[in-house]
């Protein structure tokens, strides 16, 4: 795959602790589109330093819009997207797999899977999901599920051997409130979607006190975080924390009647597979998720 195919995109709100880090492992990228959502905090005169990043701002509404802007709203013309956290660092033995792609016609994207990095340390294991990160353009979009998005590939994907690193450097205090407003959307998430329609890891998350543990467990012991010294430690207890406040969340949203985050039309369908292929049908039709 010819590099100059890839444009990179990269969603930004306060993100000083780790933007510099991510764009220096970019310098290969022809183009990077960093959209903004009004950092205050230096995100923007560090991602502007580097000769090929383009900065553009736009006010935060819901993750899904934010990326397809991103992608689709930016002028960016090449037809490859690579779309990044601004956490997420892009090594040189990645950087040879995509020079080294030849995909076929057919091929709409790529998954890849991720190492790790809990205070610049790369754990031996993580929870944290293979996910598409590289995309035709005009083949991809995105739609809102819970505190997030989920990606829309229109076509089969096929998956990098190469891993991206996940080091996510910012302070705990910003991680806690992030995961007090995520705990609402997915609270909501969880509590519309039918029992019968779940996967028996969403099930586990909806039985307060459960998840919290099992978090634990698979992060410290079957991901062999206990090997990681401090690291894996803390990367367990991050787990089991952030589904401890969703158990929370769950407890005062049943009891408490808790006014629930408004759902997006997707978010409207309860069925994952379904709302996955509606998002397929919009992106045939030519319309934004």
């Amino acid at each position: 795959m010819d590099l100059n195919d890839i444009a990179v995109v990269i969603l930004t709100k306060n993100e000083r602790d780790n933007i510099e880090r991510t764009l220096s492992h970019l310098t290969w990228a022809s183009e990077v589109v960093v959209v903004d959502s009004i950092s205050d905090d230096g995100t923007v005169e560090l991602a502007q330093a580097f000769d090929n990043v383009r900065v553009e701002q736009r006010p935060f509404d819901q993750h899904a819009r934010q990326w397809n802007f991103a992608v689709h709203g930016t002028g960016i013309e090449r037809p490859w997207i690579l779309a990044l956290d601004a956490d997420f660092i892009v090594g040189s033995d990645v950087v040879s797999e995509l020079r080294d792609l030849q995909p076929p016609d057919a091929i709409a994207g790529y998954n890849a899977s991720f190492i790790y990095s809990q205070n610049g340390q790369p754990l031996r294991g993580t929870l944290f999901p293979a996910r598409p990160v590289l995309f035709r353009r005009a083949r991809g979009r995105y739609y809102q599920h819970g505190h997030s998005q989920r990606e829309a590939i229109d076509g089969p994907l096929g998956e990098l051997k190469a891993k991206i690193i996940h080091d996510d450097r910012k302070p705990l205090g910003r991680w806690l409130e992030s995961q007090g407003r995520y705990s609402k959307l997915e609270s909501r998430d969880l509590m519309k979607t039918p029992w019968s329609q779940m996967r028996w890891q969403t099930k586990l998350r909806t039985v307060p006190g459960i998840a919290p543990a099992l978090s634990f467990f698979a992060a410290y012991v079957l991901k062999r975080g206990i090997l990681d010294g401090k690291a894996g430690l803390d990367y367990a207890l991050q787990r089991a924390v952030a589904e401890g406040i969703l158990s929370i969340q769950l407890i005062r949203s049943r009891t408490l009647g808790e006014p629930e985050v408004a759902a997006a039309s997707l978010d409207a369908i309860d069925d994952p597979e379904l709302r996955h292929q509606q998002a397929i049908d919009l992106i045939r039709a030519g319309n934004t998720v």
